[in-house]
C-alpha cells in the first residue's frame, strides 16, 4: 500500500465501514466494535477490514457473525460512496493487536517486578572479597633509583659507537660503498 491513492481508498473505506456499523447496521449480535485498520490490495479489488470488539469470546463470535451477514450491505454502501467502477470485496478480520499489547504489558510488569526484587536484595549486600577485586599493576616508588636499567642502556650505546669508529678506520667499504681511508 505504498501508492497514495490506495491509502486514500483504505482510509475512506475505514470511515464508511465505521459509520455503517454505528448508524445503519442494527444487528443485536453486533457488539461494541472499533475498526482499527483497512488494507487494500494494489489493484483495489480486495479490502481487509481489521476490527476489535470490547468483551469476551461470546461477543467476538456474535460480532463476527453479524459482520459476515452485513458484508453485502456494507460493500454496496462502500461502492456508492467511493464511486468506483468496481467495489472492493470486503473481508473482516479480528485484530489481535490489543491482546498482543496486553501480553507485552504483562511481560513488562513481570520484568519490572523482578528488577525491583533484585534492587531490594542488592540494598544490604556486600562484596564477596574486596570492593575492587581486579589486580592492579605494581607501583614502584619514585625515590628508588633504577640503576640496573640505566647502566645497561649507557653501556649499550658506548659499545655501538666503538664499533662504528672501528669500522670507519679499517678502510673497508661501509653501507654507502665508500672506503674509510
Amino acid at each position: 500500500m505504498t501508492n497514495p491513492r490506495v491509502r486514500k481508498i483504505a482510509d475512506r473505506i475505514q470511515v464508511i465501514v465505521a459509520e455503517m456499523l454505528e448508524r445503519r447496521i442494527k444487528d443485536p449480535r453486533l457488539g461494541f466494535v472499533t475498526v482499527t485498520d483497512v488494507r487494500v490490495t494494489g489493484d483495489s479489488q480486495q479490502a481487509t477490514v481489521f476490527y476489535t470488539v470490547l468483551g469476551g469470546e461470546e461477543e467476538m463470535a456474535g460480532t463476527a457473525a453479524a459482520l459476515e451477514s452485513a458484508r453485502g450491505l456494507i460493500r454496496s454502501e462502500v461502492a456508492k460512496q467511493l464511486q468506483m467502477r468496481t467495489a472492493p470485496t470486503l473481508a473482516f478480520v479480528h485484530d489481535a493487536l490489543p491482546e498482543t499489547a496486553r501480553h507485552l504489558d504483562e511481560v513488562l510488569a513481570k520484568a519490572r517486578l523482578s528488577d525491583e526484587q533484585v534492587a531490594a536484595a542488592r540494598e544490604g549486600a556486600s562484596y564477596a572479597s574486596e570492593e575492587d577485586p581486579y589486580k592492579k599493576p605494581r607501583e614502584i616508588p619514585d625515590d628508588e633509583p633504577d640503576n640496573e636499567s640505566d647502566t645497561d642502556i649507557e653501556s649499550d650505546t658506548e659499545t655501538d659507537t666503538d664499533t662504528d669508529t672501528a669500522a670507519d678506520t679499517s678502510g673497508e667499504a661501509d653501507d654507502t660503498g665508500r672506503t674509510g681511508a
